[in-house]
């Protein structure tokens, strides 16, 4: 009984901290409208839905008092929650209903390569990073999220830039096979976001095997977060990460509002 005490006071000092700002919650989610940058896949392969808006009533003769609107969009635009059965070889394992909501809480730790991704826009990750990164911080966080700070987010307003497109595809950054495999099969991650369309570099359609991050993080029942914005706002350890995907029953993904709990001087 002392325990769970102990446990509610810890809980009433967190939801006082909140309260007053000692705890600040920062909004990583990119704003969901019909401008939000989508993955554009080969014309032969089947495409996700950009976000619409279809307004049912408005003050007016189809509903006098209340405003409300139909949406349609794919579980992978904006800001958006990949599950394990998004790629084949997660295929078996948790849809996106299935996540359990104590996996949608965890600490968060960031890695920053924005003057990398400044000078060649298609860096990639390597172990050697996550190895140096470790060396000066410590350990991944069991059970956590590794955020890939790019500084790619301040394309997001401009799909054309966002995509940046180049003669082979989509010149955008990621990690390597090698990283991929490392953080799915040698951590103890939850999983990884980027501030890019997707998890995978724009190259790795090319890579062996294809869609690296996808393959080894989804295959290891670990998740991926996309599109996240304000990731300079964050600490590099000690940040506590939300991740709020709809729970879409078979859904493979979902748009996802992503918070992080930060004390004002950590960052």
């Amino acid at each position: 009984m002392s325990d769970v005490i102990t446990s509610a006071v810890h809980l009433a000092a967190v939801a006082e901290k909140l309260a007053s700002g000692a705890i600040e919650v920062v909004d990583l989610t990119a704003p969901l409208h019909a401008g939000t940058p989508i993955l554009t896949l080969p014309e032969s392969m089947g495409q996700t839905a950009r976000f619409e808006l279809e307004e049912i009533s408005r003050f007016d003769d189809r509903g006098p008092a209340w405003y409300w609107n139909n949406f349609r969009t794919g579980e992978h635009t904006g800001t958006h929650f990949d599950a394990p059965n998004h790629w084949i070889s997660g295929k078996d394992l948790d849809d996106v209903s299935q996540v359990p909501a104590q996996r949608l809480v965890g600490p968060a730790v960031v890695i920053d390569r924005t003057a990398e991704v400044a000078a060649d826009p298609t860096y990639l990750l390597d172990v050697g990073d996550l190895h140096d990164w470790q060396d000066e911080h410590g350990p991944l966080p069991e059970g956590g999220w590794l955020l890939y700070r790019t500084g790619w987010s301040r394309y997001a307003d401009d799909p054309a830039a966002y995509a940046n497109l180049g003669e082979n595809g989509p010149r955008t950054p990621g990690l390597t096979p090698a990283a991929a495999r490392y953080l799915a099969e040698e951590t103890g991650i939850l999983g990884m976001g980027v501030e890019t369309v997707g998890t995978d570099a724009g190259a790795a359609m090319g890579f062996e095997p294809p869609f690296p991050c996808h393959s080894f993080l989804l295959g290891a029942g670990k998740y991926g977060l996309t599109q996240l914005r304000g990731l300079d706002r964050l600490p590099v350890t000690g940040a506590v990460l939300i991740a709020a995907p709809l729970p879409i029953v078979s859904g493979s993904g979902s748009p996802c509002r992503v918070l992080a709990l930060v004390t004002p001087d950590e960052h």
